[in-house]
């Protein structure tokens, strides 16, 4: 069917729109195959898999951060390519499907369960209390319309239009990255601007420079320029800093090609076939160009107000600490392992590391000889390190720790999403439904190996960790791809260690209405 599915115009096509064809051959072979499963061994939880620091050890690992970070070159890597779409859904599914929009009625529907109209009433009621607010009534303001008398008169359709589309801020266009979070001191501020604030509490070295990446959309990388050459000057009388930022955008050789349900791969009206962005995966090529030793990457919509920065600068400091300690051990055992002068105990002491530090255990480790524990043991810490923060569960989407064990019999944590996992299975639905934590996205990276070289961060992914979802295109259904996420797949055989991290520091924005939170006011 492989074969079957590309014909020849097909093949000079692939190669005329500068995609390799070996590529999308084995794209097209995991179309037909599916989402591979990963094995759950057992949930990572409190003290089996997921760490926490006693009061002197959080001290000691901020010490080890004041004192070493500094005089090493720090990214905050941050993926921002994300339209604000699906930010406004609910508000876009009221605008297009209802006529009016009444309280009472919403409050009616409220009481009965649904969901949509809690949201919509939410934001009727709170609507003064977005940072965006003043723009919206001066938009209403400048065509006649007072925003106050609107909300008396319960024309909300009106309100959201100006929202919504191009007769007011147009914000469903907008990248979340540029859209207004958070009011502090009567200025409102955008996501990208709060998290140049953090990244300048956390993110600099001995000469003061705060370095940053952004991934964004092509058709954003202006808006965002603009508003960095905007605003970086005053952030850096604030902080007293240097700021550089970089721009960068998901390469589109790392597109994948999308086929109908013959496995056919589907066609434009122009004829040309249809390739789509390959996932958030992609960006493990952006990441890879950074020429950093510590990256720290967070998502551009988990940021807070002001009110959470203290535990949140505070937090990835102990990240930070925590993976320059253990780097440096790392980086020891590996010196002592490839000059050879290890004896028994000292294999002992590295094998006890592995499991207890870095959560990673072989189930025939101790059959083999002492130079085959050694040849694995270099392996194994010959690898990117990443600390990643944990919250406890509280009900958001996204993947979760796991112990997964692979087809070698080597047990090792990983984030894994719901899709990599057989709900079919009562037993691997068992293990799923016993998560304590969720990853949100709050991860230290170290990405040098220990002569002080940059991995080759592609070396370390899981390609067959793909994912296959439907999307319907102009009423056909198609099976599209996305490669191995950035911090499932694409990260499988780094080296993890899970913390345990207060909840105050994740504050996604998914809807419009989590900007009403608590975190956010």
């Amino acid at each position: 069917m492989i074969n079957k599915s590309l014909n020849e115009n097909d093949k000079k096509q692939i190669r005329l729109m500068g995609f390799d064809l070996d590529s999308v051959t084995v794209q097209l072979k995991q179309l037909l195959k599916g989402t591979p499963f990963l094995k759950l061994n057992r949930p990572a939880i409190i003290d089996d898999g997921i760490k926490t620091f006693l009061k002197i050890e959080i001290e000691n690992f901020i010490d080890i951060y004041n004192k070493k970070a500094i005089n090493r070159k720090i990214v905050k890597f941050v993926p921002a390519s994300g339209a604000a779409t699906r930010m406004f859904k609910v508000l876009i599914y009221f605008h297009k499907h209802y006529p009016e929009i009444k309280k009472e009625e919403l409050k009616t529907k409220v009481k009965s369960g649904d969901k949509n109209s809690r949201l919509m009433l939410d934001f009727i009621e709170g609507v003064g209390k977005f940072a965006f607010y003043e723009d919206l009534r001066d938009a209403l303001k400048k065509d006649g319309f007072n925003i106050e008398e609107l909300l008396d008169k319960e024309f909300y359709k009106q309100i959201l239009d100006y929202i919504l589309t191009d007769r007011g801020l147009n914000l469903v266009n907008l990248p979340k990255g540029l859209i207004k979070f958070h009011r502090h001191c009567g200025k409102s501020q955008t996501a990208f601007e709060e998290h140049l604030a953090e990244a300048c509490m956390y993110v600099k070295d001995y000469k003061k420079k705060v370095l940053l990446h952004f991934t964004v959309s092509p058709e954003h990388i202006e808006k965002f320029q603009f508003m960095a050459d905007t605003i970086c000057p005053v952030y850096e009388k604030s902080y007293d800093v240097q700021i550089d930022i970089v721009f960068s955008i998901q390469k589109r050789s790392t597109d994948t090609i999308a086929v109908d349900l013959q496995h056919i791969p589907y066609k434009k009206k122009d004829g040309t076939i249809l390739f789509r962005p390959g996932g958030h995966g992609a960006l493990i090529n952006n990441l890879n160009s950074l020429n950093g030793d510590i990256i720290f990457i967070k998502n551009i919509d988990n940021v807070g107000s002001d009110k959470t920065k203290e535990q949140t600068v505070m937090w990835e400091k102990i990240l930070c600490g925590k993976l320059i300690m253990v780097q440096e051990k790392i980086f020891y055992f590996l010196k002592i392992l490839t000059e050879n002068k290890m004896d028994t105990g000292f294999l002992r002491d590295a094998e006890a590391f592995a499991q207890n530090e870095l959560s990673i255990k072989r189930s025939d480790y101790y059959n083999l000889s002492n130079e085959q524990k050694r040849d694995f043991l270099i392996t194994l810490f010959n690898r990117p390190l990443r600390v990643c923060g944990m919250v406890k569960n509280s009900g958001a989407p996204g993947g979760g720790p796991f112990w997964v064990e692979d087809k070698n019999g080597i047990i090792s944590i990983q984030i894994v999403e719901n899709a990599q996992i057989d709900f079919d299975s009562v037993e691997q639905q068992d293990i799923a439904h016993q998560a304590t934590h969720f990853n949100p996205v709050d991860i230290v990276c170290g990405v040098r190996d220990f002569y002080g070289n940059p991995f080759d961060l592609n070396s370390f992914v899981d390609t067959d960790a793909v994912f296959i979802s439907q999307k319907s295109i102009k009423g056909k259904t198609l099976h599209v791809l996305e490669l191995p996420g950035l911090w499932n797949g694409a990260m499988a055989y780094w080296n993890s260690i899970f913390v345990e991290v207060p909840l105050i520091t994740f504050n996604p924005v998914k809807t419009v209405t989590d900007l009403l939170s608590k975190n956010h006011l």
